[in-house]
């Protein structure tokens, strides 16, 4: 494919985006359901949560997809720009630095981070370096929980600072209806940052780096032999993907106007985001886009609207069984399972990967294309 048909394609996709984004005000009008209002409310919070999470797939999808890092921490560097937002937001520190000093201040210290973590560790590769990260995670999780004076615990830092609502965006919304303009905001932030990033990250695979990255990912000797620095380019590939979580963790704080729960940021959230990033596909921004959709959108958008179902289906909405959540973890390794089984390269891979995990029929010279 040239040059200008990719870029068509993607130009294509963002119009897309942004067409969604423009037409999405008219969900409230829909009736989707008896309590059509509160259920439009809802799906705004849930969709933020939905880019949100777009963007710490496609963070990890740097690291992961194509640097091969195998990193299990990404949920660590999610929780530091959460954080970093609180401290540099709330009023028990004197920074106040508003949301759009967050946006800046969250990242930068993530990937300050992810150098000063990856420098000792990137020595180590494939399940050594899942390992550590792993750890690092948790000792972080472990210490946000338990330096009170500093994080406020189980708690969380609040209120963070909320998302600047332009005098016109009130005037939309209504009189008084402060919270709904928030969410407005707040959606078109967030959808905004994450096309950012994807073109970002599009225009950075066709860079001399983003070629670094995919010839370190396939051969770390081959790629030192000519010339290329894996030391260098892994400590990139590690701080740029914790810096997109650090972003991604100061839209989730200002989302909920405050840090949360330390737990929120443990290994289930690093398993759910690496779940999102293999069912999409390895080393392919559409195809984290699409595994963070249906994933997340699953479980923050349908699992309500099941829970219903399910315990109309049982007549005992106490009983346990009787909820989605029961089955949420059930349902996605079965998910991961079948995947691995019938489609182990994810449903919209980089075509490198697809044809490394799809053996040439015996006697044949096709060569592997380029990504």
């Amino acid at each position: 494919m040239t040059v200008a048909g990719s870029w068509r394609k993607w130009l294509s996709l963002e119009a897309g985006l942004l067409l969604f984004a423009v037409l999405y005000p008219l969900v409230p009008f829909v009736d989707l359901a008896a309590d059509a209002a509160d259920l439009s409310v809802h799906l705004d919070q849930r969709l933020v949560t939905i880019f949100i999470y777009g963007l710490l797939v496609v963070a990890l999808n740097v690291q992961v997809g194509y640097a091969g890092l195998l990193q299990l921490g990404v949920a660590a560097f999610f929780g530091i720009g959460a954080m970093t937002t609180g401290v540099v937001t709330v009023d028990k520190y004197p920074f106040h630095f508003g949301f759009w000093g967050a946006l800046l201040a969250a990242p930068a210290v993530a990937a300050l981070a992810g150098l000063f973590i990856g420098a000792p560790t990137l020595r180590l590769r494939g399940d050594y370096l899942a390992i550590v990260t792993l750890g690092f995670g948790e000792v972080l999780r472990t210490v946000l929980v338990n330096l009170e004076s500093i994080t406020d615990g189980p708690r969380g830092l609040n209120p963070v600072a909320e998302v600047w609502v332009p005098g016109f965006v009130r005037e939309l919304a209504g009189a008084g209806d402060d919270n709904e303009a928030r969410l407005l905001v707040m959606y078109y932030v967030a959808l905004l940052l994450l096309v950012a990033a994807v073109v970002l990250l599009h225009v950075l695979e066709r860079t001399r780096i983003g070629r670094a990255f995919v010839a370190l990912r396939e051969d770390e000797l081959a790629a030192a032999c000519m010339g290329l620095d894996p030391g260098r380019i892994k400590l990139a590939a590690f701080a740029g993907g914790a810096a997109l979580a650090g972003l991604a963790g100061a839209l989730y704080a200002t989302n909920l106007t405050t840090t949360a729960d330390p737990t929120n940021y443990d290994f289930n959230n690093a398993i759910m985001v690496l779940c999102c990033l293999i069912l999409g596909g390895l080393g392919s921004l559409r195809g984290a886009l699409l595994g963070a959709a249906l994933l997340i959108g699953f479980d923050n958008v349908l699992s309500p609207l099941l829970d219903k179902a399910i315990a109309a289906l049982a007549g005992d909405a106490q009983h346990p069984l009787a909820k989605y959540s029961a089955w949420r973890w059930f349902v996605f390794g079965s998910a991961l399972i079948a995947m691995m089984r019938y489609r182990p390269e994810g449903l919209f891979p980089a075509r490198r990967v697809a044809q490394e995990l799809h053996e040439p029929p015996a006697g044949s010279t096709a060569a592997v294309e380029p990504s």
